[in-house]
C-alpha cells in the first residue's frame, strides 16, 4: 500500500512539475503531460507568450468562382500576468499585441492580395478572453460559442476585400503531438500545445474587389500557444494541411536548421473519417518539392509543389500551388508563402482532395 501511495504521490508532483515550469520572465511553458479541456481550451491562455488562432479554406460562389483564403489573430505577450492594465497606470499601456493576417486567393481570376493589422490591448484595440471564444483585431473579430465543437464566426474587411462566414465542425478537435504537447525541438520548452479542427463545414459571403459573392466550403483551423518553440539554428518551417475526399486529414511540419538538416522531432498527424488522430513521427513521411518559385517581390526562392508520402495513405500525393505567387510579404515584420494547394494521385493526376501550405523562413531567418 505503501509503495502505491508513494507512486501517487510521484506521479502527482511529476504532473504538477510539468505543468508550472516557466521561461526566466515568467511564461509558462508547453510541457508534458497536458490535458486538453474543451471548450476552455478554444479561449486565450495569457500564461502563454505566443498564441494562434489560424483558419484557412477553400471557398466556392454560385457561379462557379473559386477562392482560398486565410485569417490568422496573434496574441503575443509582453507579460504573463494580468493580462488587462492595472488600475492606475497609462490607457495606453499594454501587456498584449494582437497582430492578425487576412488573404484572399482568387483562383478563378489568378489574383493575390492580403492584409495585416497590428493591435494592443491597450484602449481596446485589440482583445483575446480567457472565459470565451472572442478576439478581436481593430475590428476583425473570431466569436464562437461555449461548446467542444463550437459554431465559429469569422470577420475580417480591408478596403473593397471581406470576409464573413460561418463555421460548423465535422469532427472533434484533433489533438497533435503526444501527452498533450507537439514537440519542435529537444528542449524541454521547445514545444506547444497544438490541436485542429480538420473539417470545418463553412457558408457566408466574400467581397472581392467590390464584389460580394455567397461562398460555400471547407476550412481548417489550428489553435497552438506557447512560449519557446524554437531553437538557435532553426531558420524557418514548411507546413502542411491537407483535406483528402475520402474525409480523412493530414498535417505535417518540418522544421528546417540553418544547415540544411531537418529537425528530428518535426512530426505530423492523420485523422480519420470518425476523427481519431494517429501520430506521424517524422520517419513516417517524406516530403520532396517539385519545383521552385523566385518572389518578384522579395526575390526569396521558395519549393513550389511537392510530392508526398505519408504512412497509411496508400497513394503518393501531388501537392500544386493554385496559385504561383500567395507570398505575404511583409517590409518589418514576417514574409512568409501561405497558399492553397490541389491534391492529386501521383500515378493517376486523379483529383483526391485540397490544402493548405505555409512556408516561414525563404524570405530570412524567423523570429517568433
Amino acid at each position: 500500500m505503501r509503495n502505491k501511495i508513494a507512486a501517487l504521490l510521484l506521479a502527482f508532483a511529476t504532473l504538477v512539475a510539468a505543468t508550472t515550469v516557466r521561461t526566466k520572465d515568467g511564461f509558462l511553458l508547453a510541457t508534458a503531460p497536458y490535458a486538453f479541456s474543451f471548450p476552455r481550451d478554444h479561449y486565450a491562455h495569457d500564461a502563454y507568450r505566443t498564441e494562434w488562432w489560424y483558419f484557412t479554406g477553400h471557398l466556392r460562389a454560385a457561379d462557379g468562382h473559386r477562392f482560398g483564403y486565410e485569417l490568422t489573430f496573434f496574441r503575443i505577450g509582453l507579460a504573463p500576468h494580468p493580462s488587462r492594465v492595472p488600475k492606475g497606470r497609462s490607457a495606453w499601456r499594454a501587456a498584449q499585441l494582437y497582430p492578425a493576417h487576412f488573404a484572399i486567393t482568387d483562383e478563378t481570376k489568378k489574383q493575390f492580395v492580403y492584409y495585416e493589422t497590428f493591435a494592443r490591448d491597450a484602449l481596446g484595440q485589440g482583445y483575446a478572453s480567457q472565459r470565451r471564444l472572442d478576439v478581436r483585431s481593430n475590428g476583425w473579430t473570431l466569436t464562437g460559442t461555449a461548446q467542444v465543437r463550437p459554431v465559429m464566426r469569422l470577420h475580417a474587411r480591408s478596403g473593397n476585400d471581406a470576409l464573413d462566414l460561418v463555421q460548423v465542425p465535422e469532427k472533434p478537435p484533433a489533438i497533435n503531438g503526444r501527452e498533450g504537447i507537439s514537440r519542435k525541438g529537444s528542449c524541454v520548452g521547445c514545444a506547444s500545445h497544438y490541436y485542429s479542427f480538420t473539417r470545418l463545414a463553412t457558408t457566408g459571403t466574400l467581397v472581392r474587389d467590390g464584389v460580394r459573392y455567397a461562398v460555400h466550403g471547407l476550412s481548417w483551423m489550428d489553435h497552438e500557444y506557447g512560449s519557446d518553440e524554437l531553437q538557435r539554428g532553426q531558420v524557418g518551417w514548411d507546413w502542411f494541411s491537407i483535406q483528402l475526399a475520402d474525409r480523412r486529414e493530414i498535417m505535417l511540419y518540418r522544421l528546417r536548421q540553418r544547415d540544411g538538416r531537418t529537425t528530428p522531432q518535426s512530426s505530423g498527424s492523420l485523422i480519420a473519417p470518425n476523427g481519431s488522430v494517429r501520430y506521424l513521427p517524422l520517419a513516417a513521411f517524406t516530403i520532396v518539392p517539385t519545383g521552385t518559385w523566385t518572389s518578384p517581390h522579395t526575390h526569396a526562392v521558395y519549393p513550389s509543389g511537392w510530392r508526398l508520402r505519408v504512412r497509411g495513405v496508400r497513394r503518393e500525393l501531388i501537392l500544386t500551388p493554385t496559385l504561383a505567387d500567395q507570398e505575404l510579404a511583409n517590409p518589418g515584420g514576417t514574409t512568409y508563402w501561405e497558399g492553397a494547394v490541389r491534391v492529386t494521385d501521383a500515378r493517376t493526376g486523379a483529383r483526391l482532395g485540397v490544402g493548405y501550405v505555409e512556408l516561414t523562413g525563404y524570405a530570412g531567418a524567423l523570429q517568433l
